[in-house]
């Protein structure tokens, strides 16, 4: 069955596996609803459409075992966004369910330690497997990306940055995401809820734990985590066909 965000599981279904799809378009997301729900008939599945959106999911129902991001969800940077999901959740399966499937991306991605890439080209039946296989507790690259994706490494700059990242709170990680996007600290306290003083504080400790001297400074330093921005391409949808093709 599927949940929007503000349902609740009934008791008898305690145990059945949970789902969270965090996927802005809804073409793609309601597809691989549809797949997930005929494949795990008995299924939780919830549904985000933004980082905040699933984190606020994450927070109001509980863990997840398995989290189906978009790599290229709005209103965040991409790869910081999956780390706040990450660090959310550490517990639960993340997997990056994308429309890009170059070697640097699934490198980066797999930096995060997560438990899947999945491009959204894959067949509806490897789509289904690969997400079996997760929850057995294995690691699933498609094939055509295993050899690479397992032997490369990113860059050292890329893994120092990720452990910089992990000393951050949840809220500095929000804050720093909205720096990220442009936000000053007046709007990022509007949208918070907060003081600008505390505002200022967040910063004050994002640029310590950052090593870096100034906002700027911290925007150019996460933009390398900005992975998609290069490597635009159109919508993807699931066809009767039974693949996850270009549209």
């Amino acid at each position: 069955m599927t949940r929007s965000a503000d349902s609740m599981p009934t008791p008898g279904e305690a145990n059945a596996v949970r789902l969270l799809v965090v996927e802005d378009h809804p073409l793609f997301r309601d597809a691989l609803v549809g797949v997930i729900a005929a494949a795990f008939p008995n299924a939780e599945v919830f549904q985000a459409t933004s980082i905040d959106g699933a984190l606020d999911i994450l927070a109001s129902k509980g863990s997840v075992d398995i989290i189906l991001l978009d790599l290229s969800m709005p209103g965040t940077t991409s790869l910081l966004g999956a780390f706040r999901v990450r660090a959310a959740a550490p517990k639960s399966a993340l997997v990056i369910v994308s429309a890009y499937d170059s070697t640097r991306i699934v490198g980066y991605a797999m930096a995060l330690g997560i438990s899947g890439y999945i491009p959204k080209s894959t067949p509806k039946a490897e789509l289904i497997q690969s997400i079996r296989s997760i929850l057995e507790g294995e690691v699933y690259v498609p094939k055509r990306l295993h050899g690479r994706a397992a032997t490369r490494r990113s860059g050292a700059e890329i893994q120092d940055l990720l452990r910089q990242l992990s000393c951050l709170t949840p809220q500095q990680l929000r804050v720093l995401d909205m720096t990220c996007r442009g936000l000053q600290n007046k709007h990022i306290a509007y949208e918070l809820d907060i003081s600008v003083t505390t505002v200022k504080v967040h910063v004050t400790e994002i640029l310590r734990k950052l090593g870096v001297r100034s906002r700027t400074n911290a925007i150019i330093k996460v933009s390398s985590l900005e992975l998609t921005r290069a490597e635009r391409s159109a919508p993807t949808a699931i066809r009767d066909s039974g693949s996850v093709t270009h549209s």
